[in-house]
């Protein structure tokens, strides 16, 4: 799980105003938090086959979440995976 340090920093750094929780932006970015502390896990982990069916289930959100905002906001879009340092 993301502390909760890093939880308000991702939320300072892509929400939209300060309890800002819910847009496409902070969505993103909070899954993107979460699949790094994932990918860190199956390093130690790697037979650790039910959290990767969740992992998988991450990535599906995040990717729906990014297609969402790239159809809808392009110029957001392309400011969040720049930010993010996603291959899209």
């Amino acid at each position: 799980m993301i502390s909760g340090e890093t939880k308000k920093g991702v939320l300072e750094e892509y929400g939209q105003h300060a309890t800002d929780t819910g847009s496409a932006e902070v969505q993103v970015a909070l899954l993107t938090e979460r699949l790094s502390e994932l990918s860190e896990h199956f390093k130690l982990h790697k037979k650790d086959h039910h959290s990767r069916r969740g992992l998988m289930r991450i990535v599906s959100r995040r990717r729906r979440l990014l297609n969402y905002l790239k159809r809808t906001h392009f110029d957001r879009y392309q400011k969040l995976i720049a930010g993010l340092g996603l291959r899209r």
